[in-house]
Formats: C-alpha cells, structure tokens, sequence
C-alpha cells in the first residue's frame, strides 16, 4: 500500500505580528516565558528571541521591558546582574537547579526616566 504524502500543517491565523501580541500581553501583566509562548502559541524558546527585540523597540515607543530577576527556590539567591533574559540553568551560590523563571511586563516611561539603552531597569 502507498502512504499518502501528509498534507502541510496550515499556521494558526493572525491578525497582528507576534511581537505587537506579546506587547499588548506584557502592558496588562507580568508573565513568564512560559506563560507567554502559551498565551501566544509560540515556542518559549522563541519567547526569548522576541523579548530581546522587543526591549530595544520599546525604548522607542517611550516604553521599557521590566525584567524581575529569576531566584534560586532553594538558598534565595537573586540574580540580578544577569544580562540574558533566559532562566539561568543553577544558582552559583548553592549550585541548586531549582530556579524560578523571570517574569516580564512593559511599562510607560515618564520623560524623567529615559536612559540609555545599555540600562536595563530591574524591579
């Protein structure tokens, strides 16, 4: 018998780009990675592709990327003075692998607040 060729997986139809969906997401909350590949239907790991872009083209519309820092469960360590948006993968202090994921949202800049874009503000 011959197998039929699959027919070709039709994407889920949008009406705006993921980047603006994640935008509007991150206004109203603060989410995950995870939560938000599962808001949007993207993988989490494109999540992170698309923070970083959107960190830089919110600097334009007088918005910023708000980044609560992941913690260790475990000792409590925070890691602020990370740079990747990505969970890190165990706390250098306690070498735990039990981390809570960093949490996202984007807020409006007053005119006193712009800095340069080399700044990222931490909650």
């Amino acid at each position: 018998m011959k197998k039929r060729p699959k027919a070709p997986a039709i994407p889920p139809e949008r009406h705006e780009t993921v980047r603006r969906a994640i935008m509007e997401l991150l206004r109203d909350r603060t989410l995950s990675a995870k939560e938000i590949s599962a808001d949007v239907g993207i993988p989490e790991k494109a999540v992170y592709d698309h923070l970083t872009h959107i960190e830089k083209s919110a600097l334009q519309k007088h918005r910023q990327l708000v980044v609560v820092p992941a913690a260790c469960k475990k000792c409590g360590f925070v890691f602020r003075k990370r740079e990747r948006l990505t969970k890190p993968g165990r706390c250098p202090v306690c070498k735990g692998q039990s981390i809570e994921e960093p949490l996202f949202s984007i807020e409006e800049k007053k005119n006193s607040e712009f800095r340069s874009q080399s700044e990222r503000p931490f909650a």
